[in-house]
């Protein structure tokens, strides 16, 4: 009888494991979605692949404590560009802003993550975009955002990004993957 109710037990438990797998949360499915010419904002990036952080990364004489950067990327993206050193179609970018503080706590030096700031999107899809990479801003409680002008983002991108569009110099455990596959542009 004790190993007839613990065989139940066990079947009762692999029962809610299965159903909790296929009907669990739902995942925002993968690739960029849009409301007409809006691109949504992703709800799940942080838990893409993580490439790197940076703090006090900026285009021009921005004052005031340095803002940290947290730069994500889709999952699928992340595992094309490891077996082929270049970012497949629907490839998404989340760079996080956040306020920085050095006063808190038990800190006596440096700079930890505070506030949401707001949030980068670079998206490429052939299929939307005739350079195919187009980039969106969103405050921190922004839900769409439309493209960025050509002229605010992809100019940059397109004369200093490492590969394709992207900034690949600033995540250090890929450049040589891009140096492994000849698509690394100093």
């Amino acid at each position: 009888m004790r190993n007839a109710a613990l065989a139940v037990t066990v079947l009762i438990a692999a029962c809610i494991i299965a159903i909790g797998a296929v009907g669990g949360a739902e995942q925002q499915p993968a690739g960029p979605r849009y409301a007409e010419n809006r691109l949504l904002r992703p709800t799940d990036y942080r838990e893409w692949i993580f490439l790197s952080s940076g703090l006090g990364m900026s285009y021009g004489g921005e004052h005031g404590a340095p803002q940290f950067t947290n730069v994500f990327v889709s999952p699928t993206g992340y595992r094309e560009f490891l077996a082929k050193g270049v970012w497949p179609d629907k490839t998404m970018f989340v760079v996080e802003e956040r306020a920085s503080s050095s006063n808190g706590s038990i800190n006596k030096g440096g700079h930890f993550q505070t506030d949401l700031a707001g949030i980068g999107v670079e998206v490429k899809d052939e299929s939307r975009f005739p350079e195919k990479w187009a980039y969106f801003q969103f405050g921190p409680d922004t839900k769409t955002s439309g493209p960025a002008p050509k002229s605010a983002c992809w100019e940059c991108h397109n004369n200093h990004a490492a590969v394709e569009q992207t900034f690949v110099q600033f995540y250090p455990t890929l450049i040589p993957v891009a140096k492994r596959f000849g698509t690394y542009r100093q």
